[in-house]
């Protein structure tokens, strides 16, 4: 029997984002317990050039998606921003624990479906997150 390798991205922009936030959850499995840094969810969800940031291991102080060290997220209203050059700029705006929190995603279309580039908070970007608390 032969297996297939996983396939990258997502067909729409939303359904990327949509699925990133299908993980935080309750935290009584794997499934709910944030984005995995597994080598599948690493190809799943992001461009080759995340790919290393978010696999190494970190002192994170807290879980960048959600802006805290634990969740209860709200609904997750998805938006696109803009579409500019190659990249495509989505919002997500939900409540945890009470407190709003709006993240915008830049994504890009890797031939495969639509991935991470890049996360920005109000007061920070993923990638710059993940390169300070890196081990």
């Amino acid at each position: 029997m032969c297996s297939k390798p996983s396939v990258a991205g997502f067909r729409s922009p939303e359904s990327l984002v949509r699925n990133v936030y299908a993980y935080y959850g309750d935290r009584t499995s794997a499934l709910s317990s944030g984005l995995p840094h597994d080598a599948e969810t690493i190809r799943q969800f992001f461009d080759p050039s995340l790919w290393d940031a978010w696999r190494a291991p970190t002192k994170a102080p807290y879980d960048f998606l959600v802006q805290s060290t634990s969740w209860k997220l709200g609904a997750v209203s998805i938006s696109i921003l803009r579409k500019q050059f190659d990249k495509t700029y989505v919002t997500a705006i939900f409540d945890n624990k009470g407190k709003p929190v709006t993240m915008n995603f830049i994504l890009v279309n890797g031939g495969d479906g639509w991935v991470i580039y890049d996360v920005e908070s109000p007061h920070d970007s993923l990638r710059d997150f993940l390169a300070q608390y890196r081990n």
